[in-house]
This record gives C-alpha cells, structure tokens and sequence, in this order.
C-alpha cells in the first residue's frame, strides 16, 4: 500500500501547483493536496519530468502557481 501525503496547498511544491500534471487528489474545501509518497509527474511549463515534492522556492525560473479556484466574475445585474 501506497503511503499518502498531506499538503497544505499553498507549500510551494510541484504537487501544489497548478502547472503539474501527476496524479493528486484536491479538497478545496480542506485546502490540502493529497498525494502519494512517490508522486512522479511532468511540469507542463517547462515540459520536463518533475517529483511531486519538489521543494520550488529557490529554482527562479519556475512559474509555481497554487491551485487556489480562480476568482469568478459575476455578470452585472
């Protein structure tokens, strides 16, 4: 069995933004990013194989963005 980790979604990992694509479970109700301990995935920025838990903040060229709902804009009434 596949051990499971909990992330706050704004930890600036490439498990919690929202430009990786690997396999994640999203409760935005909780805010939490769920993955498993070996989550391997590709950064669709820069196109190349990327860990999951791939700590970002001192790589400057990432485009680490979290996977926070887009603000919605309501029609005027």
């Amino acid at each position: 069995m596949t051990q499971k980790l909990i992330l706050p979604a704004e930890v600036k990992v490439c498990a919690t933004c929202c430009y990786w694509d690997g396999e994640r479970h999203v409760d935005t109700e909780m805010q939490v990013v769920v993955v498993a301990e070996e989550c391997p995935g590709e950064c669709l920025v820069t196109e190349c194989q990327a860990h999951g838990l791939t700590d970002v903040r001192s790589i400057h060229e990432c485009l680490w963005e979290d996977l926070g709902p887009d603000a919605v804009e309501r029609p005027a009434e």
